[in-house]
């Protein structure tokens, strides 16, 4: 099975300005994604990117860069504008592989792309995780998602679902069950990219400020798996930096 693996990086970030070009442990965030990413089965690895900065050092070590248009809403759109220019075929796969993750395992993103191909009825794949952090069941940053027996996708949100109606909060313990956390790792099929462009955002996109759902809204299907390997969180904030700085330089860095 060969798939494709799109990184896209924006300099702009409200919370840290030019976060692809950061530097952790003697190498720009953006490198360390791309090498994990590198390190998959992946046919390719593209990094798209509206900066040339990004652009200039993305080659410097390596990479394979694409500069796409500045205006792009959202990194799927980005990713859109690659698979066009790159002329890939309807059916084929591509991973999104975020440029702020750069401890990603290449183990799941092989898992996301193996995911989509053995479900031809989905037009995208992603991960979960099982929660045990009763407050993360309430966090609106911790993204939750539910799904049928198949493993596809019912709704996700920032809110607890399913609800346990009858649980006592108060006792500071998980509901009895299971609840799973979304990973925003995610494989799709060319022609649902080509379709996504022409959508509007929708109500349930815009309520939540989640953009899987409104591929939900158009009535496509995303399975969803338990990922294979633990999937350490993204850097969005100085204090994530600061904490996988340190990591780094204490010799904590998965094996590439």
């Amino acid at each position: 099975m060969s798939f494709t693996i799109i990184i896209p990086a924006r300099y702009a970030s409200s919370r840290l300005p030019g976060k692809p070009l950061l530097e952790l442990a003697g190498k720009t965030m953006l490198q360390r994604v791309w090498e994990r990413a590198s390190a998959s089965n992946a046919a390719r690895v593209v990094i798209a990117t509206d900066d040339e900065r990004i652009s200039a050092t993305a080659t410097d070590f390596g990479a394979e860069a694409m500069l796409t248009r500045a205006d792009h809403a959202s990194g799927t759109d980005r990713i859109a504008e690659v698979v066009s220019r790159l002329e890939l075929d309807d059916e084929a796969i591509v991973v999104n592989v975020q440029g702020d993750e750069p401890l990603i395992p290449e183990e799941v993103i092989e898992q996301v792309a193996a995911n989509l191909a053995a479900y031809p009825e989905a037009s995208i794949a992603t991960l979960s995780e099982a929660m045990a952090d009763p407050s993360a069941l309430q966090d609106p940053n911790v993204v939750k998602v539910v799904t049928d027996r198949r493993g596809m996708a019912l709704y996700f949100s920032r809110a607890c679902i399913p609800w346990p109606r009858d649980h006592d909060w108060s006792t500071g313990e998980m509901p009895s069950g299971r609840w799973f956390r979304h990973i925003g790792l995610y494989a799709y099929r060319v022609a649902f990219l080509h379709r996504y462009t022409e959508w509007s955002e929708a109500p349930l996109e815009r309520c939540e400020s989640l953009e899987q759902l409104r591929a939900l809204s158009e009535g496509e299907r995303i399975h969803v798996a338990e990922a294979c390997a633990a999937v350490p969180g993204g850097v969005d904030t100085a204090d994530d930096l600061a904490a996988l700085r340190r990591q780094l330089e204490q010799g904590q860095e998965p094996l590439a």
